[in-house]
């Protein structure tokens, strides 16, 4: 008997998201439905405000992902304004973005989407001192691998047990057949889950040293809002925002420099020493989901990281680019500009277009018009037939895309990057799994720790030319020379971009008369949860769940492994609750 499993919300993620998947006799599943089910409304707050303003409002869009809608923001605006940015700025946003993807990436694996894979329950069952071997084994230079500190971390495991409440490990489907790993293995896994708590404290700072604070640190058009000391200053060291250094805690000097290259340090050893070889050592237990969750096939990249310039896409570290039907052979050129490539459609979004449903418009000619004809709540089932998700359903050239990190790890060997054909070929010999493993649930998860290592790799080399440019006299870190309205056109527009941990960001922008006439935001997560256009053509969610089968439909965690690969950032996540504390939504099966 066919049936549908309803998952809402699906926690461990960012925002609000409901999947239905519609499953066979044999508990397959023919069809899943992605819908997001909160509204944004970002971009209608920004109507009629300063455009150099705008990277503030939007940083608000998402907690989790914070400077990168600032920064795509602030790029949007610098398009429109034809803005040029000095080195400097060019330099620590590349920092503060890489410092993003680090942190980011490492905190979705251990404390979003390891729990998939790791039986939190089964820990209290292993052997610290087979623990600590195992450890040992798996990285030898990680230091916090002894018997005892093993045995420390399951006694807090069980004391949280004894208490008759998991707390922060609450409602996992402890004990389902799906986990694979043996007692040790989950206790070094969970003993690292903490580890990544206190680690991820530290390198925030970095945010703070740039941008003054975190979350949401601060931006400029035109450039970065720390100025640059050439004087030691003594003033605040070590206390606070002092962490820029002397000058009144109001400028980056050697002492903020020193705090940020020993903060890269941190990073680069718990990538190389822990989150490295956890994820090949957990992904050697299940090579079977090498096979499982590929999606659409399609593959897309903006770019980022600019060596000279946004300006310049052949110096971006990450290139930008189209790849089709897993053709690793031909890279196709986007054009964030061109208004018969990104378009955005809502033929199944509770959104109406002025020229129907059906139409595909450019962010530039975006329309923002809420419409919302779904069910009252509480409901059972959504028609998905017709209208189902606040997110709209963007194409390229007419053809869904995958961004994300796996986008970039492909375009990133397609197009012939050295350190990335190496980590490949790395972690498909030692796997043991073919090429095509990457298009898989298991790739997708391979491949953003992967390019975790690529971009803290390459963090050092751009800490290297900001201190050589400060040394040879550049402490430029603003342009001041479009900061003037009375300096722009009467009508600019322009495109903004970067890539987000979780895929390809833009904002286009439209200003008239110095103030915003219209302003469209579409996020990695539009991309990949979207729901099916006017052709029936599925999202990368919706089509990334075909096939899989479930082995107790009450407990859909094949589900959640799939969706969690992608990193889902819908917006602030809840779990929703009554007034006295029960649960209002639940997995739900018909």
């Amino acid at each position: 008997m066919s049936e549908t499993v309803v998952v809402d919300p699906i926690t461990r993620i960012e925002g609000h998201l409901r999947i239905e998947a519609e499953t066979d006799a044999s508990g397959t599943i023919t069809r899943a439905s992605s819908a997001g089910t909160m509204v944004r409304g970002i971009e209608i707050i920004l109507r009629g405000r300063d455009p150099r303003d705008a990277w503030a409002f939007t940083q608000r869009i998402c907690g989790v992902c914070t400077l990168v809608h600032g920064i795509a923001s602030v790029r949007a605006v610098e398009d429109a304004l034809k803005y040029e940015v000095p080195p400097n700025a060019q330099i620590i946003r590349n920092l503060m973005i890489a410092a993003q993807h680090v942190h980011d990436h490492v905190m979705h694996f251990y404390h979003l989407h390891a729990l998939d894979w790791v039986d939190v329950v089964s820990a209290l069952k292993a052997d610290p001192k087979a623990t600590s071997a195992l450890a040992q084994t798996v990285s030898p230079s990680y230091p916090r691998s002894s018997p005892g500190y093993f045995s420390d971390v399951r006694n807090r495991l069980q004391r949280f047990v004894e208490s008759g409440q998991l707390g922060i490990f609450s409602n996992g489907y402890w004990g389902h057949p799906a986990y694979k790993l043996p007692p040790e293995a989950n206790l070094m896994a969970v003993a690292h889950y903490l580890d990544a708590l206190a680690w991820q404290r530290d390198v925030a700072k970095l945010h703070t040293i740039f941008g003054g604070k975190n979350p949401h640190p601060n931006f400029l058009v035109g450039g970065v809002p720390c100025a640059i000391s050439i004087h030691t200053g003594q003033e605040g060291r070590g206390q606070g925002p002092a962490y820029r250094g002397g000058d009144g805690a109001t400028s980056l000097n050697e002492t903020g420099l020193e705090h940020v290259r020993s903060i890269i340090g941190q990073m680069t050893d718990f990538v190389d020493q822990v989150y490295l070889p956890d994820v090949l050592a957990i992904a050697g237990f299940y090579k079977d989901w090498a096979g499982q969750g590929e999606g659409i096939g399609n593959f897309m990249t903006y770019g980022d990281f600019p060596a000279k310039g946004m300006n310049d896409p052949a110096s971006y570290l990450i290139p930008s680019g189209v790849i089709l039907g897993r053709d690793l052979s031909v890279v196709h050129p986007v054009d964030l500009h061109a208004h018969d490539q990104i378009q955005e459609y809502v033929s199944h979004s509770w959104y109406r277009y002025s020229e129907g449903k059906n139409r595909g418009l450019h962010p530039y000619q975006g329309e923002t018009v809420l419409d919302y004809t779904g069910p009252k709540a509480p409901y059972s089932h959504l028609d998905t037939e017709k209208d189902y998700s606040w997110l709209k359903s963007p194409r390229w050239k007419g053809r869904p895309m995958e961004v994300g990190p796996l986008a970039r790890v492909l375009m990133l060997y397609a197009t012939g990057h050295a350190q990335t054909r190496e980590l490949v070929g790395m972690a498909l010999k030692q796997l043991d799994v073919p090429v095509s493993a990457l298009y898989s649930t298991l790739g997708r998860t391979a491949a953003r720790c992967l390019e975790t290592k690529v971009i803290v790799d390459a963090m050092q080399g751009w800490y290297g030319q900001l201190v050589a440019n400060i040394k040879a006299g550049d402490v430029r870190t603003f342009n001041e020379s479009r900061w003037d309205p009375g300096t722009w056109p009467s009508v600019a527009k322009g495109a903004g971009f970067m890539e987000a941990p979780r895929g390809a960001l833009g904002h286009w922008v439209v200003i008239k008369d110095g103030k915003i006439d219209n302003y469209q935001a579409v996020v990695p997560s539009t991309w990949n949860a979207g729901p099916r256009d006017s052709q029936g053509q599925d999202g990368p969610y919706e089509a990334a769940l075909r096939g899989h089968r479930l082995y107790d439909p009450t407990q859909p965690i094949e589900i959640l492994r799939t969706i969690h690969s992608f990193d889902p950032c819908i917006a602030c996540a809840v779990h929703v609750t009554d007034p006295d504390g029960e649960e209002l939504i639940k997995v739900t099966v018909r």
